[in-house]
């Protein structure tokens, strides 16, 4: 890796593009290092992740708006959309619309913490739309898109560890457009000016604050990644055509970092991949075994082992309080410390709850299970028991986890925290865990066996047997698929279950 510093410079400066991060960013898109095994087949169980999840979330409220919305601009050769047939082909902005919702509505597939949240498997949907909508006119090939895939991962990780944007209170798909016409770039073969001018368009466009992700939190949040590989696509499509952007975005004295970031005064080192070396960082992000925010992950874990360990502490009246140890991010983005009275708000929607320790942690530790449709029920969420042991837990930072949180060192970073119960008779139960059960130092890791499980299970009795299989079996040759095969990639529902759901009514 290549650290490069990275700070405000004033419009006298001119600073040239050799000097900027969004250059920086387009070498390393256009470096025609080659993928390696562990990578590809890294991708090919993050392609086969986000189809588990699109498929349980077909007839939610938000992919069903935005499957509506995209159909309405049919398009061709375009791209496909998850549920309608193969055949049904769409402008592939609209695709990636669509498809970018249907995979984050759940919050169920891949994550990468580090300065910054984020879930680099946004990438993919806007990658592969466009790989679908130019396949023929490109020649392209499954191989090509699995670097594209490749690259949009490495940037969107390196700037994730390097820039905090919600510190800002700026939200995470800030770092999305960027990485995401990036990847549309290494897929195209496209030369470094032209991704230049994508990336930075990407970035002007897609900063916008954190109040989606906050108190109430609405169905935007599902909407917001999708958005910026919409814009992504457009980025890119304006660049190809010679259509600039602001420069430098990131440096320039009214660019992101002097005002929406740290300040005229900020320096951030953003580590990039040297020239030839292997884009890895798919390999050092994480999915989910719970369809629940990342930072919850291994506490469900704890929550289900007390549950079968410890029955007792399920009844709200053998407990006296529950306080979870953990880190900055945990205690002040989903725990009692962001200060929300909608965390405990047995009313809330699903996406406040989803974003709500206490409330997982009560639930997973009476039922001894966490899933993705009947944990957050309304019912579930009201019962008197619950709401009572609810409100009996709080979060506190603690430093040494946020100091794990951070670390660089694998063995090291840690996204759980320690569980203290006082019990009513006045004793205390004291436990902790540092990963999640799924995660590769956990105490089940996931592998391929893992995410095809996951498809199956949350594609069982909305596809068909026959869908399953078909797709599990082009996700699986990925890496030799032929331009006429990218557009199987996605699922497609009986037409009963699309029926049975009512799209909204829009403009289009």
């Amino acid at each position: 890796m290549v650290t490069h510093q990275v700070r405000v410079h004033p419009s006298a400066d001119n600073l040239p593009r050799s000097g900027q991060l969004a250059w920086k960013i387009a070498e390393v898109a256009t470096d025609p290092v080659e993928v390696t095994d562990e990578v590809t087949d890294m991708v090919i169980n993050r392609v086969i992740d986000n189809a588990a999840v699109a498929t349980a979330s077909l007839t939610r409220g938000p992919a069903v708006a935005a499957r509506a919305q995209a159909l309405e601009h049919p398009y061709g050769p375009g791209a496909t959309v998850f549920g309608p047939p193969r055949t049904q082909r769409v402008s592939p902005e609209w695709a990636a619309w669509a498809n970018g919702v249907a995979i984050r509505e759940l919050d169920y597939h891949d994550t990468f913490l580090a300065a910054e949240y984020s879930h680099p498997g946004d990438n993919i949907p806007p990658i592969v739309a466009v790989a679908q909508h130019l396949a023929a006119r490109r020649g392209l090939t499954g191989a090509q898109l699995v670097r594209g895939i490749a690259t949009g991962y490495e940037i969107q990780v390196d700037l994730v560890r390097a820039i905090s944007l919600h510190k800002h209170k700026i939200d995470h798909v800030a770092h999305l457009g960027p990485s995401a016409a990036a990847g549309i770039g290494t897929l195209l073969g496209l030369d470094p000016e032209t991704i230049f001018q994508a990336v930075g368009q990407a970035l002007h466009t897609t900063t916008a604050t954190r109040q989606s992700r906050k108190g109430e939190i609405s169905t935007w949040k599902a909407h917001a990644p999708a958005f910026a590989g919409k814009v992504a696509i457009e980025a890119v499509d304006r660049a190809m055509r010679g259509q600039t952007s602001p420069t430098p975005i990131y440096e320039g004295e009214d660019g992101v970092i002097a005002w929406l970031l740290d300040g005229p005064d900020a320096a951030y080192e953003v580590s990039l991949p040297a020239p030839g070396a292997p884009k890895l960082a798919i390999l050092d992000t994480y999915t989910k075994e719970h369809s629940a925010e990342y930072q919850s992950q291994a506490l469900i874990d704890l929550a289900r082992k007390l549950h079968r360990e410890r029955p007792e502490l399920a009844d709200p009246a053998n407990v006296a309080s529950i306080v979870i140890h953990t880190s900055h991010h945990t205690h002040y983005v989903i725990g009692s410390g962001a200060n929300d009275p909608q965390k405990y708000d047995p009313h809330a929607s699903r996406e406040t709850l989803d974003h709500s320790i206490p409330y997982i942690f009560a639930v997973a530790l009476q039922d001894g299970a966490w899933h993705h449709v009947d944990s957050y029920a309304p019912a579930r969420a009201a019962r008197p028991d619950t709401v009572a042991l609810w409100n009996k837990i709080t979060t506190a930072e603690d430093p040494e986890w946020t100091r794990r949180y951070h670390s660089d060192d694998p063995a090291e970073k840690a996204f759980g925290g320690r569980v203290e119960i006082t019990l009513a008779d006045g004793s205390k139960v004291v436990e902790e865990i540092a990963v999640a059960d799924a995660h590769p130092l956990g105490a089940r890791p996931f592998g391929r066996a893992q995410y095809v499980h996951k498809f199956r299970t949350l594609a069982a009795g909305i596809l068909d047997d026959a869908e399953i299989e078909r797709f599990l079996d082009v996700a699986q040759r990925l890496p030799e698929l032929r331009a006429e095969e990218l557009g199987d990639l996605t699922v497609t529902a009986p037409a009963g279950l699309l029926a049975s759901v009512t799209a909204p009514e829009g403009i289009f």
